[in-house]
């Protein structure tokens, strides 16, 4: 890996990258609670209310500690993309030979394919709750609108996109906080769920599946171009900038992680008793039977914004990934299109469209050694980020973390296979 010795920005793909400012705004939070979004996509609802029903209050560790994670991750990201102008998928398509090149851009779009997959479905899910609509309609309308969000992205620039995506976070956190405040919740046990431990193979498989669905590889990678393409590249600004960042990911990641908890505590305190929660629908009819319709309605109408939102982050960071890997721009709204063909055909088969969904949170936990090591490399190298490089007990901790997930992987890979209980 050779030293990048400017910090010039590499041009980023027109429909991607919104001009950057060339002052310093007055209002800096923003990138993060887009970056946000994919924290509380469909697949962390599949994930968190499988292990509230089936584990009940066992798993919360790792969601606090996922979101422990994600906070120092995405500051990382963000900082790395203010301090050098670019992505960080630009910085690794600068070092890479074509071949490992090539590589690296194929596993992360499989994981861009997998978060897209989750999302979909989780919307098509929402719909058919909501209104009837058929799963494969419903994967349809969710790819139409994803469309419109991401066509106010292309005309009218990032900072109305931000509004847009955090106006449906608001939406999500309602939805899936709501019934948290009419539930049974058992404060004693949740505090319990702190002590990190697992039960059988099966549980491992959830944990690295709300663990890939918290710690995602996509925002990884498009949250260095968020911060890059709102701000711009202002080495005079940096002290200001990082220290807005800071406050940005630390509310996101606030939400983030009070939304997911709350989805995993619903679940325990209301689900465990009831039949049929192995998949979002029965869990949405045990929520409504138990805790209200209201409640129940709520619940759905987060899915939804959920899945629209989510799926246009997702399709931003694809492009970003694309664009800085490969040097190859696809307009936004085909590669929107494309990439929905793949839950779309799920969603005309029989296949169990929640379970689909856990296990595509599984190929993102696969993933993200993939983002977070060159990522932590980059951000601690003195040659390319000067003074704002990692300090060495950051540096220390970030890499015990990518530790931690692989060792996870490994657990959950030699768990599964070898069939232990």
């Amino acid at each position: 890996m050779t030293a990048d010795p400017s910090f010039t920005r590499s041009d980023p793909a027109p429909e991607v990258a919104a001009r950057p400012t060339h002052r310093v705004r007055t209002w800096l939070w923003g990138p993060a609670f887009v970056a946000a979004i994919a924290y509380v996509d469909p697949g962390n609802v599949a994930a968190n209310l499988t292990a509230g029903a089936r584990y009940g209050y066992m798993l919360v560790w790792v969601l606090v500690a996922a979101n422990i994670m994600a906070l120092l991750v995405q500051y990382l990201s963000a900082k790395t993309g203010l301090v050098t102008g670019q992505s960080l998928p630009e910085l690794l398509g600068r070092r890479m030979r074509r071949g490992p090149r090539i590589a690296f851009w194929l596993q992360a779009e499989l994981v861009a394919a997998a978060t897209d997959l989750a999302e979909v479905i989780g919307g098509a899910i929402a719909l058919n709750i909501l209104f009837g609509v058929p799963l494969l309609w419903g994967g349809v309308i969710v790819g139409v609108v994803s469309m419109a969000l991401l066509s106010v992205q292309s005309r009218h620039g990032q900072r109305p996109f931000e509004f847009v995506v955090m106006g449906l976070l608001l939406i999500i956190t309602i939805g899936f906080m709501a019934g948290l405040f009419v539930s049974d919740v058992s404060w004693g046990d949740a505090a319990a769920g702190l002590l990190p431990r697992f039960r059988g193979s099966e549980s491992v498989l959830l944990a690295a599946s709300m663990l890939g669905a918290t710690v995602m590889p996509h925002a990884i990678y498009v949250h260095s171009a968020l911060a890059r393409d709102r701000h711009g590249h202002q080495p005079n600004e940096l002290p200001r900038l990082l220290s807005a960042t800071r406050w940005d990911v630390t509310a996101s990641m606030i939400v983030a992680g009070a939304v997911n908890i709350a989805m995993l505590l619903l679940a325990a305190a209301s689900l465990q008793e009831a039949t049929g929660t192995d998949s979002i629908e029965g869990a949405h009819a045990a929520i409504s039977s138990t805790l209200g319709p209201l409640v129940g309605t709520l619940f759905a109408i987060g899915l939804l914004a959920s899945g629209l939102a989510s799926t246009s982050v997702g399709c931003y960071a694809g492009a970003t990934i694309m664009s800085g890997l490969l040097k190859v721009r696809v307009p936004m709204l085909a590669r929107r299109a494309i990439t929905l063909i793949p839950a779309l055909v799920i969603l005309a088969t029989d296949v169990n469209p929640t379970w689909a969904l856990v296990l595509s949170q599984v190929v993102l936990s696969l993933g993200i050694p993939f983002a977070l090591a060159p990522l932590v490399r980059l951000s601690g190298d003195r040659t390319l980020m000067g003074r704002y490089a990692n300090q060495p007990a950051l540096q220390i901790i970030s890499w015990v973390v990518v530790a931690l997930i692989v060792a996870l992987n490994v657990a959950l890979i030699v768990l599964t296979l070898g069939g232990l209980a």
